[in-house]
């Protein structure tokens, strides 16, 4: 009875995927919270009677792992370390019939739009005052914003249009009073993210509203960086970059995922736009912004991509200087337009051409870097890890890109400062400092 005295109410939310789902994580923590629930995010102790898992369906990788965690947590139940499992999120979108035949130790499944059916299940309210509000699990200076759900995109490759739907903008007076009461509680950085940013304010608005956004989210006091996540490239709104120019709130990045250096690649991706334009694009967003760090992600091994499609690619990622890269496997999913094209790269194949795109853009990495030595940059201190404070500049988003490391005992430092730091030393991914 002691044992099941301390687990009551108390729920260890598992999150996994992109950072668009992590939001959703944070808002279900809040109104599990508001309903008295004791809510933890991926716990390690054991000691709650109730365990969420809000999973992933993007790829075969992320649908491994969200199976294997849901599993995992099945034989936890199975062994009584927990009491009841529930499954959100993305791969039940997808699979949620075979689910419930395959895995029936878990209590119930619920979709990416189905939080009040989850919170009726746990005799939870569903409380509308709440809407936005969210229980971050990022550390508390910086904080990702979402700012539309679904996505229009044709892309032959995505199953995210099966899973979120259509995209829907969140209202601008919306996202700037949820912008407020992150500032706040102490928010320095939004992360703006949604499946298509520059898509922003079409399905409302009848245009383009990512640059009005902007602004209108640089005026909330103690924001002070802004950065953008998830650009599309065809039909990129310039507007963007000129803002980007003249406000200093706003980062000098941009991800835009590219997806791949062939036309005839990019053709067969439905991405509605070539090489060549693709290039073009770049070029005139870095000469309006020449200091801007570009980050993109490409796929290998798409269906019918040549040895020649592949070093067409491996050319063009030379020839970019892309700031960061992120390279996946193409990943054969399920009502896809993709599907019914023949996936007759073999995986072994994939495989290579990723790590050989991933070792060119260390290298280009490695030389990039070596130019910030002796350069002051303001960084945004994030955490301590042993003998290092780690933070990083506005040319890099946390988890994914470049960090700045200052050695603690020289230098007394608060998480969530920002500081000048002169910086000594590089390698390939990262940088070392000092204060100035």
């Amino acid at each position: 009875m002691k044992t099941k005295q301390t687990k009551k109410n108390k729920i260890n939310i598992i999150t996994l995927g992109c950072s668009k789902n992590l939001f959703d994580s944070e808002l279900m923590m809040a109104q599990l919270s508001a309903n008295n629930f004791k809510v933890e995010h991926e716990a390690k102790n054991n000691d709650a009677q109730i365990v969420i898992i809000n999973t992933c369906g993007f790829i075969d990788k992320a649908k491994e792992e969200s199976i294997n965690t849901i599993l995992d947590y099945a034989n936890a139940k199975n062994s009584g370390i927990i009491d009841k499992l529930y499954v959100s999120g993305c791969l039940t979108e997808r699979y949620r019939d075979q689910l419930e035949t395959e895995i029936p130790e878990v209590d119930a499944f619920f979709g990416t739009r189905e939080l009040p059916k989850l919170l009726a299940v746990l005799k939870a309210d569903y409380k509308k005052e709440l809407v936005g509000e969210r229980l971050l699990t990022t550390p508390q200076h910086y904080a990702y914003l979402k700012i539309a759900e679904g996505c229009d995109r044709p892309c032959s490759f995505c199953a995210i249009p099966l899973i979120r739907g259509k995209h829907c903008s969140t209202p601008i007076e919306q996202l700037v009073e949820q912008s407020k009461k992150l500032a706040s509680q102490g928010v320095k950085e939004l992360i703006l993210i949604a499946q298509d940013l520059t898509y922003y304010g079409l399905d409302i608005y009848k245009k383009r509203r990512l640059a009005d956004l902007l602004r209108a989210l640089s005026l909330i006091e103690g924001i002070q960086w802004i950065r953008l996540h998830y650009a599309y490239p065809s039909g990129f709104p310039m507007d963007v970059i000129e803002e980007m120019k003249i406000n200093p709130k706003i980062c000098k990045y941009l991800d835009i995922p590219l997806q791949h250096g062939s036309s005839k690649i990019l053709k067969l991706m439905k991405r509605g736009i070539d090489r060549e334009k693709t290039s073009k694009l770049i070029e005139n967003i870095r000469d309006m912004v020449p200091e801007i760090a570009i980050r993109t992600t490409l796929i290998a091994g798409f269906p019918g991509e040549t040895q020649e499609d592949y070093k067409e690619m491996y050319d063009w990622v030379n020839q970019m200087n892309f700031d960061r890269l992120g390279i996946f496997t193409y990943s054969h999913e399920d009502n896809t337009s993709a599907y019914k094209l023949i996936d007759d790269v073999p995986e072994d194949l994939k495989s290579k051409r990723a790590e050989q795109i991933m070792d060119l853009q260390t290298d280009i990495s490695y030389n990039l870097n070596k130019n910030r030595i002796g350069k002051t940059y303001k960084v945004l201190i994030d955490r301590q890890e042993g003998e290092y404070f780690v933070g990083r500049t506005q040319f890099d988003s946390p988890d994914v890109d470049n960090q700045v490391f200052i050695k603690t005992n020289e230098f007394k430092l608060n998480i969530g400062e920002f500081v000048n730091i002169k910086i000594n030393s590089s390698d390939h991914f990262d940088l070392y400092g000092e204060v100035v």
